[in-house]
């Protein structure tokens, strides 16, 4: 089968398509014949391997793991023996292990039912985004009905579905983008947006129960003076390759002291790292059944043109997911 492959961290070049052994299912997995996938910040870490950190885990002179991409959606080829959930021919998305590939497997835990109205492309621009979206705004963020809430970075991948699940769960939303996004984050659902070009949402004077920040851009004492007594903020990191590179140890350190300090104040910041399930998937499937959650894609690519797909999601312009169409199409 085909895959994107590399064995030493650098800029998206070092990603290779090849013929590689296709893989077996064990016990508890599912076989999938990934018919698309999606691009995440996460790839283009792994691919730099930046910041430093992050090799303790991937290795600390090259990649442990050769493969690349979580997301997907596709079709359940074989099953292990001890999955219950799934069989052969299910149309499924989630996460799964090296996503960029004509087959992938998953644990069935990582997995739901597709959505019959969306595409196999909608469907793979859904798992680390929606679900970051979805933990950060109702586990982290503690949303309820009524409450106003700033989405910094609308118009990205976590920030579309971000507004989207917001609006579902009653709030009143403004999404912070860049002046060609807004109409389309009126679009999805915003009730106000800010230009971030124009203007900044830290001295409007308006006053936010939540603030989820995707794009890690501004402190938290910067945050604090528009949140109300109690509000929350939620920090998913974000940023473009620009923004990380030489960058990164400023905002750890000022986050690390932020979250040292929250729980002295009345305001609150928090992380959000996304852990994936079959609850929120289905959670998930539920919300974009009854069409109140509906994927935004920025660009498609093949397969062969990962390197391109991981370049653009690194200048940090992508509007909505940027996703990857493998299955039945050819690569060459």
């Amino acid at each position: 089968m085909k895959a994107i492959v590399y064995h030493n961290y650098g800029s998206p070049d070092v990603l290779k398509c090849e013929e590689i052994e296709k893989p077996t299912a064990g016990d508890n997995e599912v076989l999938i014949q990934v018919r698309a996938a999606s691009v995440n910040p996460l790839d283009w870490h792994f691919v730099r391997g930046i910041p430093y950190f992050l090799r303790m885990m991937a290795g600390v002179r090259k990649p442990k793991s050769t493969r690349l991409g979580v997301d997907l959606a596709g079709k359940v080829e074989a099953v292990g023996r001890n999955v219950t959930r799934f069989k052969p021919g299910d149309e499924v998305f989630g996460t799964g292990h090296g996503a960029f590939a004509e087959y992938a497997c998953s644990r069935e835990n990582k997995l739901a039912v597709k959505p019959a109205r969306l595409t196999f492309e909608q469907a793979a621009a859904v798992p680390v985004a929606a679900i970051t979206a979805l933990q950060g705004l109702r586990d982290k963020g503690q949303i309820q009905p009524g409450q106003k809430v700033l989405i910094n970075g609308a118009a990205g991948g976590v920030g579309t579905f971000a507004v989207q699940i917001a609006k579902s769960l009653g709030a009143q939303v403004t999404g912070v983008c860049s002046t060609r996004n807004i109409d389309m984050v009126k679009s999805i659902g915003a009730d106000h947006v800010i230009d971030y070009t124009k203007e900044d949402f830290a001295q409007k004077g308006q006053r936010y129960d939540l603030i989820l920040d995707n794009v890690g851009n501004r402190s938290f004492s910067d945050c604090r003076s528009v949140m109300v007594a109690k509000g929350i903020l939620v920090s998913n990191g974000g940023g473009s390759l620009k923004e990380n590179e030489g960058s990164w140890l400023g905002p750890i350190t000022g986050s690390i002291a932020a979250l040292a300090l929250s729980p002295f104040m009345s305001q609150k910041m928090v992380t959000i790292l996304a852990s994936i399930t079959n609850t929120d998937l289905t959670a998930l499937k539920e919300l974009m059944d009854k069409g109140k959650v509906t994927p935004v894609i920025d660009r498609s690519y093949r397969l062969i043109e990962v390197p391109d797909a991981i370049r653009h999601l690194e200048e940090g312009h992508a509007r909505g997911k940027v996703v990857i169409t493998v299955g039945q199409i050819n690569q060459t």
